[in-house]
């Protein structure tokens, strides 16, 4: 059996540069981190040749090309595990539509599961990268790359996307004291509805030509923010996810409404000193700076929204339990 335990991410700044359609004309940046929530995936070998899965549906299938979901499916083409498995998912907030980047830290676990149950060592980078090529070039998702990368590597990261093709990995250079402060002035508030990523995701890929302009300057705040970071201006970071939603609603049509903007302004008025709705927007979870001494009020201002308490995550995807017996088949 391997079990194997996948962060969650937040992002701060340069989402919507990540697309490959951007950066690889203009060259892309993106700084976020991952959390301390998480997707657990568990491959057990079986006796017979079945494959067994266990996620929000059940499966029973004879062979791979029989299984309807296709982040399994082709995870499974791509390291070569074929029959006689049984695989269970297992997820610490409903994967759909919460913009905290579950689906690709999924793939990231499936392939790093099964890679293992392999006897297989893989590193980060080919973790994040194949999980690209099943979720882009062969599913054809319309989204960025930032994703699976924090979801293998962890931590606080800038990833700078070259137009070269290179994607550069830099870790933010916080004190763990600095981190453990970052953390606490961090508040995430469930906005009671979740939403289809694809939807928004496609326009907002449509748009790319279109609005370069706008992309170009949110890519240019996530180079301010790894820098000002780095100097240990945490404050910073509020007022960069400030300037960095509003140039983001810009991008596609759906990504806030006036319900949005009215909870955003209420934060604000609290104390807020910045922050947006986290991944695709237009539901999911809305992600605020708050220094230590407005949250209580600010809670109070947005009473009806439930809390998800986090804590950033320096590990990427790793495995937590590996007890590989000898194959028999």
């Amino acid at each position: 059996m391997i079990i194997t335990q996948t962060p969650l991410r937040i992002s701060f700044a340069g989402g919507g540069t990540d697309f490959r359609e951007f950066w690889q004309k203009h060259g892309g940046c993106v700084v976020n981190s991952a959390i301390d929530k998480y997707v657990y995936v568990i491959i057990k070998e079986r006796f017979d040749d079945l494959i067994v899965l266990n996620y929000s549906k059940r499966e029973i299938v004879k062979t791979v090309d029989e299984i309807n979901h296709d982040l399994l499916r082709e995870s499974m083409k791509k390291t070569g595990v074929e029959k006689g498995v049984e695989i269970t998912t297992l997820a610490d907030i409903p994967s759909e539509g919460s913009g905290l980047g579950s689906s690709s830290s999924i793939t990231v676990g499936f392939l790093h599961a099964m890679y293992t149950y392999q006897g297989e060592l893989v590193t980060a980078e080919r973790l994040a990268r194949e999980a690209c090529e099943i979720e882009i070039d062969i599913l054809g998702s319309p989204i960025g790359m930032q994703d699976q990368y924090i979801a293998a590597y962890g931590g606080i990261k800038s990833f700078n996307f070259n137009k070269d093709g290179e994607i550069r990995v830099e870790a933010l250079n916080l004190a763990p004291w600095d981190q453990l402060i970052l953390s606490s002035r961090l508040l995430l508030f469930y906005l009671n509805r979740t939403r289809k990523a694809n939807t928004i995701l496609k326009e907002q890929w449509s748009n790319i030509d279109q609005k370069t302009d706008i992309l170009i300057r949110m890519r240019d705040l996530a180079f301010d923010l790894r820098y000002n970071l780095n100097a240990e201006s945490l404050d910073i970071l509020g007022k960069v996810m400030d300037k960095g939603w509003m140039l983001k609603k810009t991008l596609a049509s759906r990504i806030s409404d006036p319900e949005i903007d009215a909870l955003y302004k209420r934060a604000l008025d609290a104390g807020a000193l910045g922050g947006k709705v986290a991944g695709a927007g237009g539901g999911g979870f809305l992600l605020l700076y708050v220094p230590r001494d407005k949250q209580d009020g600010l809670r109070k201002s947005l009473g009806r929204l439930r809390e998800l308490p986090f804590m950033i995550d320096l590990d990427g995807s790793k495995v937590i339990f590996n007890n590989r017996s000898r194959k028999w088949k």
